[in-house]
């Protein structure tokens, strides 16, 4: 058999090439909902509705204009053009501060619910044969989700938002070889540049969206093509027609998209917009009048990013100073903590489907009958928390502890190889007792079936 037929059975029999399937056939198990992957779609949606809004006011220059808004303090003085256009929308334009908010909390959803649906997709081990596709694309759209806000964090183009920008300048530039084509591309040239902000806002609002919004349509057809994975059945299903065998896994029992799912799915995006409302309203978001504007001779006292990149700023924190020159290979600290390790992260949640092998499945399981997967998992986010933890170490130590970071950086790199161990073991012993079997998948014929009302029977 060629490479190349290898390969098409491979999708084919995880896709189901060769057959046609509508959506409106679509089943979604009614006690087995994926809640936060639809959440996190709707985010996606809010945060280009709020971004169109906002990209009719931003203006992507560091070209010094005038300020003669209504900032007392900025009044008179020539500061670069994004940041007089932040100031504009957020005390000037109307509805401007609201929005912006918006925006900001609905990027954080964004990526909070793609990373809990990840461990929900992970610890019940949905992302088994023949899902591994749909992971694959989900791990993408996590790296594209912080690649999203890491641009925007940069546009307003305050003293800490440069200032954090120039941190990514900084890795860039560090990989060997290509480091400064890389850096010509992404930052416009040595950070920063009169090209600067114009590079990102082109990937922020463009090439980003668009990669995102392709991957959302590739994971939304793989989970159409595939039986949706559905929660083991406590007993066997009444649909009406017939008793479905509750091992049956030729079946799924659960609602049809139109209308039962889709009325669940405006629930669920209205209480996500509500929710970020709410937050919109009550909470403060970056303050860029408290900041000012980029100063290169300046440095803010507290520099920091965002939650979701905290633990590639705890490995740089925690990397000695290393300085290796190979030739024109010249290696050192900043590839490494903030490149390479977050690289073999995420190659390792990339790989996971295809290290934890497992025959063809329909059901979800119980982390508590994966000892060995669920020991990885906890040990996975442990690692991440501990590597978070050590990049606030300027606060743990000054705040906390009242001690430099030179005592709390030792304590926090051994705590990153031991403690995530220790839970992993810890996890595998207290689990490794019961251990049960999962049935095995059998191929059905994909066709949909009428099921009992609030109901439909899927085959295949």
């Amino acid at each position: 058999m060629s490479r190349a037929k290898q390969v098409y059975d491979w999708f084919d029999s995880r896709l189901d090439l060769e057959n046609g399937q509508t959506f409106l056939g679509k089943a979604f198990p009614a006690e087995d909902s994926f809640l936060m992957g639809e959440v996190a779609v709707f985010c996606f949606l809010l945060l280009i509705l709020t971004g169109v809004f906002l990209g009719f006011f931003y203006e992507p220059s560091t070209s010094a204009v005038q300020y003669d808004g209504s900032v007392a303090q900025f009044q008179g003085e020539e500061m670069p053009e994004a940041f007089v256009s932040v100031l504009h929308i957020t005390y000037t334009v109307p509805f401007g501060m609201f929005i912006r908010r918006l925006h900001h909390w609905a990027a954080h959803l964004f990526v909070a619910s793609i990373g809990l649906h990840m461990l929900r997709v992970f610890f019940t081990g949905a992302y088994r044969n023949p899902r591994e596709p749909n992971w694959v694309v989900g791990t993408g759209l996590a790296v594209l989700a912080m690649g999203a806000a890491y641009t925007g964090y940069a546009l307003p183009f305050d003293e800490f938002a440069a200032t954090a920008t120039g941190i990514g300048y900084n890795l860039t530039v560090s990989v060997p070889l290509i480091g400064d084509f890389l850096a010509e591309i992404v930052f416009g040239g040595e950070f920063p540049t009169s090209a600067t902000i114009p590079r990102l806002y082109f990937l922020h609002v463009l090439v980003i969206p668009l990669l995102i919004m392709g991957g959302l349509a590739l994971h939304m057809f793989i989970l159409i093509r595939q039986k949706h994975t559905e929660a083991p059945r406590e007993d066997d299903v009444e649909t009406g027609r017939e008793a479905i065998d509750r091992e049956n896994d030729d079946v799924i029992v659960g609602l049809p998209a139109v209308p039962n799912q889709a009325a669940v799915s405006a629930v669920v995006f209205f209480l996500t917009a509500a929710t970020l409302s709410l937050l919109a309203g009550l909470l403060p978001v970056h303050n860029v009048a408290e900041y000012g504007p980029n100063d290169p001779a300046a440095t803010p006292e507290l520099i920091m990013p965002d939650w979701f990149l905290m633990w590639v700023y705890g490995f740089l924190k925690l990397l000695p100073g290393i300085a290796i020159d190979l030739g024109p290979i010249h290696i050192n600290s900043e590839f490494l903590g903030g490149i390479v390790l977050p690289g073999l992260v995420f190659a390792a949640i990339l790989a996971w489907p295809f290290i934890d092998r497992t025959p063809e499945v329909h059901f979800t399981a119980d982390p508590l009958d994966r000892p060995w997967q669920t020991a990885v998992g906890v040990a996975a986010v442990a690692f991440v928390m501990i590597a978070s933890i050590a990049g606030m170490n300027n606060i743990l130590a000054n705040q906390v502890l009242d001690v430099s970071t030179s005592v709390v950086n030792p304590i926090l790199s051994a705590a990153l190889l031991t403690v995530p161990t220790l839970f992993g073991i810890a996890t595998y012993l207290l689990l490794r007792e019961d251990d049960p079997a999962t049935p095995p998948e059998t191929d059905g014929e994909d066709v949909a079936a009428d099921g009992g009302p609030g109901e439909v029977v899927r085959r295949g």
